[in-house]
């Protein structure tokens, strides 16, 4: 796997604007084949049969080995490559989108498709949110419930993400850390907690994290 595997933070997602009276509707999905891009595609052309467009491109692999797109229509060069160039120029992985677009009546010229194209793309990335797809251990802190605010607090001050809750006579917790960030975790979260935890070291796993960084509209396809 690559080290800086992104994708989606949820499995499928819409978005919608418009654009000088004509609608750009993106549909999202994760996919790691071409046969399940192809049907999310043909899915959503079905359901947007009266548009005048659904433009489409998919990227997948871990280094994005396959890479497909099409404008449906539109002047060549301004809709597929523009919305995949958001996806290359935001490192996205294993993702497939479909444009749809209702023409409003005013026409756009080549450069407003491509701003168009791309801005509507990228509104819909940042709007769904992104995860990076990384290697940690596994650990599960069990604690009583008034440590719990202040556990919370120490593991967001600390940049860790809290993934899982499970409430019954005590809470227990799973948070995803780095290997080599263990030994200094375990001693930390022991002290902040006056030695009140139970802490467990699982196997390493994929975690998906929360990854934030602001989504770029960049593309290539405006000299």
């Amino acid at each position: 796997m690559t080290a800086d595997y992104i994708t989606i933070a949820q499995p499928e997602f819409s978005y919608e604007q418009v654009i000088k009276k004509s609608r750009f509707i993106v549909s999202l999905k994760r996919v790691t084949t071409e046969a399940a891009a192809r049907e999310f595609i043909e899915q959503v052309t079905k359901a947007n049969r009266k548009a005048n467009h659904n433009v489409w491109t998919y990227m997948l692999g871990d280094q994005n080995e396959i890479q497909r797109y099409s404008d449906d229509g539109e002047p060549s060069g301004t809709a597929g490559v523009p919305m995949l160039e958001v996806m290359k120029n935001n490192n996205l992985h294993d993702v497939v989108a479909v444009q749809t677009r209702y023409f409003g009546g005013i026409k756009l010229g080549a450069g407003g498709l491509i701003r168009a194209y791309a801005g509507t793309m990228a509104e819909a990335v940042a709007e769904v949110g992104l995860v990076q797809r990384i290697e940690r251990r596994k650990v599960e802190l069990v604690i009583e419930y008034g440590q719990f605010e202040s556990l919370k607090y120490w593991l967001e001050a600390h940049e860790y993400t809290l993934l899982d809750m499970q409430y019954d006579a005590q809470v227990t917790v799973i948070v995803p850390v780095d290997s080599d960030a263990l030994a200094e975790f375990s001693a930390e979260v022991t002290d902040q907690l006056q030695g009140k935890v139970q802490l467990t070291i699982g196997d390493i796993d994929l975690f998906e994290l929360p990854y934030d960084k602001e989504v770029t509209a960049k593309t290539n396809s405006l000299k």
